[in-house]
Order: structure tokens, then sequence, then C-alpha cells
């Protein structure tokens, strides 16, 4: 072989050596960021709650609803048994008052007619 030859073979094989060498540390930065991305994926997803757990929570958040609910159905419905029972003694207590003003009505009445002269005149 040709000495000439064989040291352009060296420079093309040096050549494709360093263009080898920058490809493969190209490579490696970009590998690098690869894992540094996945990385931070993989704690996004450690953060993020399991099906399980977002379940869990909205049963809870259920159960703590349902029993506010019951208890402000149960506060009203004991009101409205107080409002009843009220209800009951007002017009029971009205219907006295009531009896005793037309009983008074009355004897007002009897006790005009027994004063009125000419009712009490002796008819002729």
């Amino acid at each position: 072989m040709d000495p000439a030859a064989t040291e352009g073979l060296k420079k093309s094989l040096a050549l494709l050596e360093s263009r080898l060498e920058a490809r493969e540390a190209a490579d490696a930065v970009r590998f690098a960021q690869l894992e540094t991305r996945l990385e931070a994926h993989s704690a996004k997803l450690a953060d993020v709650p399991s099906t399980s757990q977002i379940v869990s929570a909205m049963e809870q958040l259920l159960s703590r609803t349902m029993a506010s609910l019951d208890e402000r159905l149960t506060t009203q419905a004991h009101s409205i048994e107080v409002l009843k029972t009220t209800v009951s003694q007002t017009d029971s207590l009205l219907e006295r008052v009531l009896e005793s003003l037309d009983s008074l009505q009355t004897i007002s009445d009897s006790a005009e007619f027994a004063e009125d002269p000419l009712l009490s005149r002796p008819a002729v």
C-alpha cells in the first residue's frame, strides 16, 4: 500500500472516530436529559393519589354529607312537631277564649234586656 493512501485512510479513520465520539457525547447528553425528565415524571406520578384513595376520600365525604343532611332533617322534623304542638295549643286556647267571650256576650245581652224599662213594664 501506498504511504499516502495509508495516511489518508488514517486521517479519515481519525475523523470518523472523532465524529463517532461527538455523536456518543451528544447521545449521552440526550439520554441524561431523558433520564432527568423520566425521574421528574415518576416523582409527579408518585404524588398522584391512586383510584382507591380517591374513592375512599369520596366515600368519606359522601358519608359526612349524608350524616349532616340526616341531622338537619331530624332537627327540622323535631321543629315541625314542636310547631304542630304549639299550633294545637294555640287553637285550644283561642277556642276557650272565644267560648268565654260568647258566654260574656250572652250574660251582657240578658242583663241589658233585664234593665230595659220598656221590657220591664207590664203589658196593658
